[in-house]
């Protein structure tokens, strides 16, 4: 029964209950509605539909079902002025629409219906839609889930970001090398947006600071407009829609016509483009910071746009007086919150103050007390290459007002510290907003501690690491503004979306609440010894493998074993995140059925897959291996099918979504201390995938909820790194001790794996053996012996059966909606509310 081919999708959801029941009006009503738009899709002269008319008809079919509780939800905060939450990011990772959408309005089996009925297939068309690839990983894409949870919470919040033209790129593997693609999302429209023209806003660079008797002005700058698009923001089937709303740049007409290009109109209407250029593209590292010019205007351009917006949305906001405007910022933080999502908008501190001070004309220490008390951080990493350090003169030159305001607050900041602590003059360097050197820098990391009520890690053992090292004199004068918030995914996409045959197995044994309640997932335990559930579970899992092995056979004509573990490691590539350690243990799996050909081995699938920054040249050089050795390992008759590597090209979200849920291992490997939380470990638990780990990020909570026998725990704990670091680090010694990996580095550095190019792998050798900051080979050792027990319980499927549904009933913790109801509590000041707002069928109250 294993290796027959798997439902069709139609035939799968023809089955299944959580995703509602349709009607059959509801259906002639979405074909008559597909049908309208598809005539108008078509031009006169071209009658022949092609299967991208057919998903931009649905698309919008679905769309005009979110416009009236789109336009109701709005209404209904004008009239009720609840606080609002602005979330403020320079990505939203949020991955194709369509399918979301219909789960969350509850149109997904009716729309289903109608277009099985049309004669078309939905996933098809699904398949058609153009990921919204705007973020790099995980910052960009918890961004995204605090979305969706904020709104199936009832929170009146809004998303603030970037409408860049191009996201992140689009990966492409070439004789084993990345090579990058501009990812064009926009070519063909994006039918989720709505541009709001009206509501275009002037945004200042350059320029001076002039002294007038009115206080300091800036003047003589370059403006920039910036032009917003809307994207409605479905909760689940509770009737509210939010709002992401995302800045365009756009040159106003005038640009450089009047001054610098006297007669030169063609060359002046060219040179728009420079303006316009700071929306084009999104910078594509992940955990690094580039200090380029370019990417600090975009710092500033999302801040300012948004920042005008949500002043202007406060004062013409009805609050219970006649009074038309509201003029007194006494209330301002009482009506809004912003969250700073990591130090990229870090300016809106300062630009917060240059209102308040320059224009709302009010005193420094009221507009200073409004600021701290409106603006809480979030901080996502705690490695120094990632903290955004930017040099004073590009602040100078770029936004010299906002650098006197920088400068005023550094300056009060360590009065305050002196007074603390008379004559520790370390402690004022240590803690200085201003970095001395050469150049001179702003620590906006300091800026943000600063100028927050609140500054968060996202998982304990990052929290507690952020308090006792990276932030810690900060934390001895303020320790109450310090907190912990763990990261969470959004169980509608994450589960119901992905995996829809896991999604009503569950409902069928506990109801269909755990979908905005996923603690109820713990209700599971009680059928961890049920033998139908059992075999439900792996008949899903079987089915999502046989899925996903058939998509994968297509797509790089590797013939996959099905029985075999589908051992999955997808993430950006990064060092810290030791893709490294995976490959060697795979060379060491090929190097163990080499020797002893005729043994049983487990067999295994491993999937490694992940983009690397276009100018991290280590990243790049680990995807070359891993695709060099799998060249080895996949063409090896000796090998067979017990071991198979594969590179997933493009990794993405969309990607992830069938990748996941076909997940039987999930690889967490960093090195503990390094990842602040992760998400993709949650995203795996939940669907049925054992964890090997660390205890480093979200992983200790995974063990503390699930037990850490329940997953597969290995390596240095952090204090043993730390431990290590005192005592210095030294690879050769495991090199010289270990025979297996002694044997895997050899054959690396002599060019086993690159035999026309022996040198190939010199510098990953090189960093390995000589500078490896994330200890690769410290914990190579227990990292093998733990694979053997994964082979170990893979051999008993019904004891690995148990421990998975041991993991899902576990998982409910690591929700998106228990993050944003722990923000609203404890950072926000606002209660998440259970209030449906009624369709817009229904007449108002």
């Amino acid at each position: 029964h294993l290796s027959r081919q798997p439902l069709t999708d139609h035939e799968k959801r023809k089955q299944i209950s959580v995703r509602g029941i349709a009607g059959l009006g509801d259906v002639s009503e979405i074909k008559k509605s597909f049908n309208r738009h598809l005539h108008f899709t078509l031009v006169k002269d071209r009658n022949v539909a092609t299967p991208r008319d057919y998903y931009f008809a649905l698309a919008h079919t679905v769309r005009d079902h979110l416009v009236g509780r789109w336009i109701r939800t709005q209404q209904y905060y004008y009239e009720k002025d609840p606080k609002r939450i602005h979330y403020l990011s320079l990505e939203f990772y949020m991955g194709r629409t369509l399918q979301n959408t219909m789960i969350n309005l509850g149109l997904q089996n009716a729309c289903d219906e109608a277009i099985y009925q049309l004669g078309l297939d939905l996933e098809e068309l699904e398949d058609i839609e153009e990921d919204a690839g705007l973020g790099n990983g995980g910052l960009g894409r918890l961004a995204a889930c605090f979305l969706d949870s904020m709104a199936s919470l009832g929170l009146a919040a809004y998303g603030y970001g970037i409408r860049y033209e191009f996201g992140i790129f689009n990966q492409k593997i070439t004789n084993g090398w990345q090579v990058e693609e501009a990812d064009d999302w926009l070519r063909y429209g994006n039918p989720w947006e709505k541009a709001r023209p009206e509501y275009m806003l002037p945004v200042h660079f350059y320029g001076r600071v002039a002294h007038t008797h009115e206080g300091p002005k800036w003047v003589d700058t370059q403006v920039v407009l910036a032009m917003p698009y809307d994207t409605p923001v479905p909760g689940y089937k509770n009737n509210t829609v939010n709002t992401m709303r995302l800045w365009s740049a756009k040159a106003p007409n005038d640009f450089n016509l009047q001054e610098f290009n006297v007669g030169d109109y063609i060359q002046a209407v060219l040179d728009r483009n420079l303006a316009e250029n700071i929306s084009r593209v999104l910078y594509p590292n992940d955990n690094f910071f580039e200090g380029k010019e370019l990417r600090l205007k975009q710092e500033y351009f999302v801040v300012a746009a948004t920042l005008q917006d949500i002043i202007r949305r406060f004062k013409s906001s009805k609050f219970g007086c006649r009074d038309p405007m509201r003029t007194s910022f006494e209330t301002f933080h009482e009506k809004v919150a912003i969250q700073l999502n990591d130090t990229h908008p870090a300016l809106a501190i300062p630009e917060l103050m240059r209102i308040l001070l320059d224009i709302e004309r009010l005193d420094w220490e009221k507009a200073w007390e409004i600021t701290t008390k409106t603006c809480a951080y979030t901080n996502h990493t705690v490695l120094p290459e990632a903290l955004e350090r930017w040099p004073v003169y590009m602040f100078e030159k770029l936004l010299p007002r906002h650098l006197q305001i920088i400068y005023e607050i550094n300056q009060r900041h360590l009065d305050r510290v002196a007074a603390l602590y008379p004559g520790d003059s370390d402690r004022l360097r240590r803690m200085s907003l201003i970095e001395e050197g050469d150049p001179k820098r702003i620590n906006m990391a300091h800026l943000c501690v600063v100028g927050s009520h609140a500054v968060n890690g996202v998982a304990r053992i990052h929290s507690d690491i952020v308090k006792t090292t990276v932030f810690k004199d900060f934390c001895d004068i303020e320790p109450e503004k310090f907190q912990n918030k763990t990261n969470g995914i959004t169980p509608r996409r994450w589960l119901l979306l992905c995996n829809p045959g896991l999604a009503d197995i569950i409902a069928e044994k506990i109801g269909e609440d755990f979908l905005t309640d996923l603690f109820q997932l713990k209700k599971l335990l009680d059928f961890v010894n049920d033998e139908m559930f059992i075999r439900d579970v792996a008949k899903v899992k079987q089915e999502n493998k046989l899925k996903f092995a058939a998509c994968l056979e297509s797509e790089y004509k590797v013939k996959i074993n099905p029985e075999s573990i589908f051992d999955i490691h997808v993430k950006r590539i990064h060092e810290y995140k030791r893709q490294l350690l995976n490959c060697l243990h795979v060379i060491t799996l090929y190097n163990r059925i080499k020797k002893e050909p005729n043994k049983k081995f487990v067999p295994r699938t491993v999937m490694i897959g992940g983009k690397a920054a276009p100018g991290y040249h280590m990243a790049k050089m680990i995807i070359k291996l891993i695709t060099s050795v799998g060249e080895v390992v996949n063409h090896d008759p000796v090998v067979g099918d017990r071991l198979k590597v594969i590179f997933l090209e493009n990794y993405r979200v969309s990607l992830a979504e069938k990748v996941i849920p076909a997940a039987d291992l999930s690889q967490q490997i960093s090195t503990a201390g390094t990842e602040a939380s992760g998400t993709g470990n949650m995203k795996f638990m939940l669907n049925g995938a054992l964890t090997i780990g660390t205890m480093d990020g979200a992983n200790v909570e995974m063990a503390e909820e699930a037990g850490e026998e329940n997953l597969f725990i290995f390596g240095m704990r952090v204090e043993d790194v730390e431990a290590m670091d005192k005592k210095g680090y030294n690879a050769r010694e495991y090199y010289e001790r270990l025979p297996e990996l002694k044997q895997a580095m050899d054959q690396i550095s002599t060019g086993f794996f690159s035999p026309k190019e022996p040198e190939l792998f010199k510098d990953v050798v090189n960093m390995l053996m000589n500078h490896d900051r994330f200890k690769v080979f410290a914990d190579y050792e227990a990292y093998i012996s733990c694979q053997e027990k994964v082979n170990e319980l893979y051999r008993n499927p019904k004891e690995w059966t148990k421990k998975v549904i041991r993991n899902i009933a576990a998982s409910g913790k690591f929700s998106s909606d228990r993050t944003i109801a722990e923000y609203a509590r404890e950072i926000w000041g606002v209660e998440p509310s259970d209030v449906k707002i009624p369709p817009p069928n229904e007449p108002r109250e």
